[in-house]
């Protein structure tokens, strides 16, 4: 029996036509798996987000999933090339494919149950392992082993010694379908529709593989070229290289999860947000491995050094130009990545050692995945690695070993002692020396912007030292450090972080309320305040104020009914428990620990142990799946509140979420959606959702007093809705409360959200 190694050339040489046909099988095979892999990512994130109450972590650990099921693939892809024989390859291979069909059509398997707040990675994790692990690993192979197989079938032609080029094809796969999803897939299909139309392209991708292997079988054209033996002839690829290729692959990753993270907080944790950055990773992959890439090395080095350290020095700092921000992270991710990525594919092996290459390659992606999504979280109280990892990848760099010149240092000096003027200044003018006074009436509001202007000089500095890799890694480190402790805006007493994100109390004076007040701030968004000032301690504020839609709501439901059952999803620093009489029953729906921790330890705010006339409950959990379990008809009153920073998680606002609170409303009750967004709008889907429903609604925007104590109230937007016309009959006659007309918007549900089409609405007002 011969094997592929010693079949006969039974066919001849190979005709022009057969030449065109294999490769272009070959492409089109490897461009349908890579589509296939990337587009179902966002999808099966998509589908668990709403367990894991929409945070902006969910995604980041996904990836960690995903990427470490394809060096799971690679690994295999790897090990099957043990198998001399390519036919012995392809039958594994297909039987591989068709066992994992066996988990079609796409869904979140449901055998863990619901996730534990407290310890939700592991279900995560477990979770997409059980739903999508078996086609996803498979299908990542793909790449690796057709390049492999390539490789064997074209070794008599030139584009055989290059196998790498098909990389390319199989990341502009990946880049197209991932900007299709949020641009044509998510606002068009259906999620159930997606999942169908997965399956679908999954058992196409199966006849192509049996087509490619008829094809290459009935033309003779495996193994007729040259024994197996004979194209592994390259040495060992060495440890130090390994770690090498290890760690460029390392950072690319760990930025894209960072940039994302970065973004994500203040918007939504959303595909449209997911895709971009993963898009962007995979067009440098597209770059890197061209043969003449549309931006050379030289010239991404140069165009990286600048954009980096103006994306380090702005990092810390919280702006108004969201659009420009979005841009200048986006673009510095993407320089980066794409010079780590292209001192990679400088680096490739000969085609006999790829399927290593790949699964070290892969292998990093894992490491710096992992890095910022599971272990930064337990090594930083707050997202320190993002900016860290900006820092670091400036070794990726090459090293300029010619002699150091004196200008060089003398640069260096001066670069490092711009850096620590803002810092210094800002300690000498708050000690207490008599200047504290002036610098915070006069310098302390313009401080950022000051110290944006003096990095204007290192920042020039770096760029000069471009080529001398330690000082240019210095001076960036110096960067970060100094901003970041401008940056810190209000006196931080306490930092911490949790799955759900990093939670920072902090201080301030406003002799208005009494003197100091504690600040509950989530990412960088507040999410309360409360006065020490025993006179104030208790007057709820912010978004909670009594002149706000949530206070209004709250009181005149108070004179309508002596005694109040009240729900409310999203504790924060617990204000709505200022409102609690004693013959009120109030229980939060909170999915974060730490937030519950925090909102009841009296060191920092007391609403709940000293404010609330009574006890208040705290049910742990995402709030559609703990109140699933409520009696139906028991509420007065929910408030729906729940922010992941300035985050939405959507599910909380589609159809069958919203039917869900009308169903455990009392007939005259009345439910409160707090939409305040700065980036989103998500009132014209909520009041869609109203509008489908039947529900009588009302709307308000709440501007805030300017004559109030700075940390006293909020501007507020708010809809409120009740089951009945007798439910908001006391609000009809209020000015402030206002029909919104009926819209054309497409309301959200469980099987459709299109946030794209919101951020759009919003950037159009």
């Amino acid at each position: 029996m011969m094997t592929d190694a010693t079949l006969p050339d039974a066919a001849g040489p190979s005709t022009d036509r057969s030449d065109r046909v294999t490769p272009i099988l070959f492409a089109v095979a490897i461009f349908t798996s890579a589509a296939l892999v990337f587009v179902v990512q966002p999808m099966v994130t998509k589908l668990v987000l709403p367990m894991l109450g929409g945070s902006p972590s969910v995604w980041n650990t996904a990836m960690v999933f995903f990427q470490t099921a394809l060096l799971a693939g690679y690994g295999y892809a790897h090990g099957l090339q043990r198998l001399k024989s390519m036919r012995a390859q392809m039958a594994t291979h297909l039987v591989l494919l068709l066992l994992a069909a066996l988990f079609l059509p796409l869904h979140i398997n449901g055998v863990l149950g619901d996730p534990n707040p407290n310890a939700p990675i592991g279900w995560l994790l477990a979770t997409l392992a059980l739903s999508v692990g078996a086609p996803f690993a498979v299908l990542s192979a793909t790449a690796p082993l057709l390049q492999a197989w390539y490789a064997r079938v074209r070794a008599g032609h030139a584009d055989g010694q290059n196998p790498y080029v098909l990389y390319a094809a199989s990341n502009l796969g990946s880049f197209l379908a991932l900007l299709a999803y949020p641009v044509l897939i998510e606002p068009l299909m259906t999620l159930s529709g997606q999942r169908a139309t997965w399956s679908g392209g999954y058992a196409a991708f199966m006849l192509m593989v049996v087509a490619l292997a008829f094809v290459a079988w009935r033309r003779g054209q495996i193994g007729t070229a040259a024994p197996v033996a004979a194209l592994e002839t390259s040495p060992p690829i060495a440890w130090r290289e390994k770690i090498v290729l290890v760690l460029l692959a390392a950072a690319p990753s760990s930025l894209m999860l960072g940039v994302t993270s970065h973004l994500a907080t203040d918007v939504a944790s959303a595909p449209f947000l997911w895709v971009i950055p993963l898009a962007l990773y995979l067009l440098t992959f597209v770059i890197a491995f061209q043969d003449r890439p549309w931006i050379p090395l030289p010239i991404t080095l140069v165009i990286s050094a600048a954009v980096t350290l103006a994306c380090i020095c702005f990092t810390a700092f919280r702006t108004g130009d969201w659009v420009a921000m979005f841009g200048l992270h986006l673009a510095c991710f993407f320089l980066l990545a794409l010079m780590c990525h292209q001192r990679l594919a400088a680096r490739r092996p000969p085609p006999d050692r790829l399927t290593e290459f790949y699964l070290l390659m892969s292998l990093g992606g894992v490491v710096g995945g992992a890095f910022t999504a599971l272990l930064a979280p337990v090594l930083f109280n707050g997202v320190w690695e993002y900016p860290l990892v900006l820092v670091l990848v400036g070794l990726a760099r090459p090293f300029n070993r010619a002699p150091i010149k004196n200008w060089e240092v003398y640069l260096f000096v001066g670069a490092v002692l711009m850096t620590g003027l803002p810092p210094l200044l800002s300690a000498v003018f708050q000690a207490d020396w008599g200047f504290a006074w002036w610098f915070n009436n006069n310098v302390s509001d313009n401080m950022p912007a000051l110290t944006q202007f003096v990095m204007l000089a290192p920042i020039l500095a770096g760029f000069i030292l471009r080529d001398r890799t330690p000082a240019y890694v210095v001076i960036a480190g110096l960067i970060a450090l100094s901003t970041g402790y401008i940056a810190r805006g209000y006196e931080a007493a306490f930092v911490d972080r949790s799955f759900f994100g990093v939670m920072k109390i902090g201080t301030m004076q406003d002799p208005r309320l009494g003197g100091q007040v504690n600040i509950l701030m989530h990412g960088t968004t507040l999410h309360g305040a409360q006065p020490r000032n025993p006179s104030f301690a208790c007057m709820p504020t912010l978004y909670y104020a009594p002149a706000s839609p949530i206070g209004q709501t709250t009181q005149m439901l108070q004179l309508r009914r002596p005694a109040l059952k009240i729900g409310v999803v999203g504790q924060g620093s617990g204000a709505m428990a200022g409102y609690k009489r004693a013959a009120d029953e109030m229980k939060f729906f909170e999915i974060d620990p730490l937030v519950d921790r925090l909102s009841r330890d009296p060191q920092w705010f007391t609403f709940i142990s000293d404010c609330a006339d009574g006890p208040i409950q705290t049910v742990l959990g995402d709030a559609r799946l703990t109140m699933a379990h409520e009696a139906p008809g028991t509420y007065d009153l929910l408030l729906i509140d729940a922010f992941s920073s300035d985050s939405v998680p959507t599910h909380l606002l589609t159809v069958e979420a919203i039917e869900g609170y009308l169903k455990l409303l009392k007939p005259d009750g009345v439910v409160i959606l707090h939409l305040s967004n700065r980036n989103l709008d998500i009132t014209l889907p909520a009041a869609a959702a109203a509008q489908r429903l039947g529900a009588v609604s009302l709307h308000q925007l709440y501007q805030e007093s300017p004559q109030a104590p700075d940390m006293a109230e909020a501007s507020t937007e708010a809809l409120i809705l009740s089951p009945t016309e007798a439910g908001l009959a006391e609000f009809r006659d209020q000015a402030q409360w206002r029909i919104l007309a009926d819209t054309e918007v497409r309301p959200w549900t469980d099987d459709y959200v299109n946030l794209f089409g919101s951020l759009w609405r919003h950037f159009r007002r």
